[in-house]
C-alpha cells in the first residue's frame, strides 16, 4: 500500500469516529521519520481511546499492523506509528497546548476533499 493511500485510509477511518478537525500533513521532505502526520482530536479521553482502537482494528482488517501505539491507556495523546504514517490523536485541550500543526506549519496540508473524488 502506498504511503498516501495508507494515510487517506487512516483519515477515512478516523472520520468514522467523529474526530475533531483531522489534518493530514505531508512531512516527507521535512523529516526522515515518516511521510505523513495525521493530527486529530477528541472531546474526551474516552473518545480518543475509541478513535485509536477503531483505527487499530480497521487497519488490522486491511492487513496493516502498527509498529507501536503509545498513550492509549491515558487517552490524552495517543501516538500510532504505521511507519510511513504517524497518527497523533489528542484530547482537544492537550492538542491546543502542544499545537503540532503550528510546529509543522511549513508542511503542506493534503486536501482530503480533492483526494476523495
Amino acid at each position: 500500500m502506498e504511503s498516501l493511500d495508507k494515510a487517506l485510509l487512516c483519515m477515512k477511518i478516523i472520520d468514522e469516529r467523529k474526530a475533531i478537525d483531522p489534518v493530514l500533513l505531508d512531512v516527507e521532505k521535512m523529516t526522515s521519520i515518516t511521510d505523513y502526520f495525521i493530527v486529530t482530536g477528541g472531546n474526551s479521553s474516552r473518545q480518543v481511546q475509541a478513535i485509536s482502537r477503531h483505527v487499530a482494528r480497521k487497519m488490522r482488517e486491511c492487513g496493516v499492523r502498527p509498529n507501536g501505539i503509545e498513550g492509549e491507556h491515558e487517552g490524552h495523546w495517543v501516538l500510532m506509528d504505521y511507519g510511513d504514517v504517524v497518527i497523533h490523536i489528542f484530547y482537544q485541550p492537550v492538542r491546543e497546548f502542544y499545537d503540532l500543526e503550528g510546529l509543522w506549519a511549513e508542511a503542506p496540508r493534503v486536501e482530503i476533499n480533492a483526494e476523495k473524488s
